[in-house]
């Protein structure tokens, strides 16, 4: 079983959380409540939420997540079909990191649902993304069995953003701090810059 919510200390007093969140799947909501009690005994100054190459996953995982982070009856996302009718999703339970500094590292492979949980913070001005311009998939897909054991993914739907933004639209969301990472050094520039904007 690979861990889908990995918790390190980094700072220079190793007071800071940095949390990478690989993908949003079954377990995920019981490892993040794992890392939140970590976080909350040890007491931190500030979270780095590290959402670097995450593919995204389930809706409702992301909708969960974000309410960690803001206050109840928040928006999250909003639904729209092909006819132009939504459905909205909000905070609906009450987070335990509501106070603590936040900052967001994405790149070009996060997409999809980290995309709605680092639009939406932003959106909300809860978070500042650190990093590169995300994927861009805004849409939801219905996997469809065909004759002779093929499939059919149909995109039924987009997801907007608090603000309105459809991250297909956009090309993905844009960094508040842009930093590449260089892959000829073992600095890791993008989380050095995350720990500096905390």
């Amino acid at each position: 079983v690979v861990k889908s919510v990995e918790l390190s200390w980094v700072g220079e007093d190793q007071n800071i959380a940095q949390v990478k969140l690989t993908r949003f799947g079954g377990r995920t909501e019981a490892e993040w409540q794992e890392t939140v009690k970590e976080i909350n005994k040890r007491g931190s100054r500030g979270i780095i939420l590290d959402l670097r190459n995450n593919p995204g996953g389930y809706l409702q995982g992301a909708v969960n997540l974000t309410g960690e982070f803001l206050p109840l009856g928040k928006l999250v996302v909003k639904q729209e079909n092909a006819g132009g009718q939504t459905e909205t999703y909000s905070v609906d339970r009450q987070g335990q990191l509501l106070t603590q500094p936040l900052v967001i590292l994405v790149n070009q492979g996060s997409a999809s649902s980290s995309e709605i949980l680092a639009g939406a913070l932003k959106d909300h001005g809860r978070a500042r993304l650190v990093g590169e311009t995300t994927f861009g998939k805004g849409t939801v897909q219905e996997a469809l069995d065909v004759a002779e054991g093929a499939g059919l993914h149909v995109t039924t739907a987009k997801w907007l953003l608090p603000s309105g933004l459809w991250v297909n639209d956009s090309k993905g969301l844009t960094p508040d701090i842009a930093i590449k990472d260089d892959p000829e050094t073992e600095v890791d520039e993008q989380l050095v810059k995350a720990i500096e904007a905390l």
